[in-house]
């Protein structure tokens, strides 16, 4: 069996930023094969998620960058199980390292962002995998990308909440504060889409038998039921859709008349809203 020496201990903490006696403890089981102990460390992160798959993951970090000319946005969000562990270093440099490769590689999915190889020739997965063997919890990626004519884009000061709004007919005007407002709105307010024509089939069928439901618990006539219905679900859409919804800032105005008298026409496109722990 080869010495292990502290030095071959170093290098491998070096190479790995495990702990000294993990390291230790891998260079001893493979007999000194420096690939070998980096590939045993590796599986240790792999048993790490296996066994944690089923933990909730409530703490962490959201990123984001928009792209200089602002039609690009990507947002990474890297959760972790507990507070002490979102504010290590490795996990917040970590975190950056996977954005930094979203906007390198613009890639399109989750997927194809964790296949990524790095210059080490691990993928982000394997890094991944790598630091929950050295802090033995499970780590969670969620991964949003979105184009318009421009993107916005806030972080909530837990840095736990981010979002991405996609306006259109900006028409050259500057919608710094305006698409900060909306996407600050869009953390607040919760909502389920732009506007009505983006709720899906099924929401609109369950608010609508909700207000059928409500209305007769109420006593009202059988005849009458579709038309109450109709008017809770159109209070629905005036709570939940982000166009509708009166301005947090001030509820004089809807975000759609607030964006309209930014500039006329201008309206939302799409908005991404990532949550950690929510």
């Amino acid at each position: 069996m080869a010495a292990i020496t502290a030095q071959d201990v170093n290098k491998l903490r070096a190479m790995t930023g495990a702990g000294m006696m993990d390291c230790k403890k891998a260079l001893t089981e493979a007999d000194g094969d420096f690939e070998a102990a980096r590939d045993i460390l590796r599986k240790q992160g792999q048993k790490i998620a296996d066994k944690r798959a089923d933990n909730a993951t409530s703490e962490g970090l959201v990123l984001v960058q928009v792209s200089e000319d602002g039609t690009a946005g990507k947002l990474v969000a890297l959760a972790c199980e507990t507070e002490s562990v979102a504010k290590v270093a490795n996990f917040r440099e970590l975190t950056q390292q996977i954005l930094d490769a979203a906007v390198r590689t613009n890639a399109g999915t989750k997927e194809d962002l964790l296949a990524t190889k790095e210059a080490d020739g691990l993928t982000l997965q394997d890094h991944i995998t790598d630091l929950m063997g050295k802090i033995g919890e499970k780590l969670d990626v969620t991964y949003a990308t979105l184009t318009a004519e421009k993107v916005a884009s806030y972080i909530h000061s837990d840095s736990k909440k981010g979002v991405l709004v996609g306006l259109k007919n900006v028409a050259g005007a500057d919608v710094t504060e305006v698409g900060r407002d909306v996407a600050m709105q869009i953390v607040a307010m919760k909502p389920v889409a732009v506007d009505k024509e983006g709720v899906d089939s099924a929401t609109v069928e369950r608010e609508i038998e909700i207000g059928k439901e409500q209305a007769r618990a109420e006593g009202k006539p059988e005849a009458m039921l579709e038309k109450i219905a109709q008017g809770k679900l159109n209070k629905f859409y005036k709570d939940n859709t982000l166009l509708n919804q009166e301005f947090v800032k001030d509820n004089s105005v809807t975000i759609a008349q607030l964006l309209d008298k930014k500039q006329k026409g201008m309206t939302v496109t799409d908005f991404k809203r990532v949550v950690i722990g929510g």
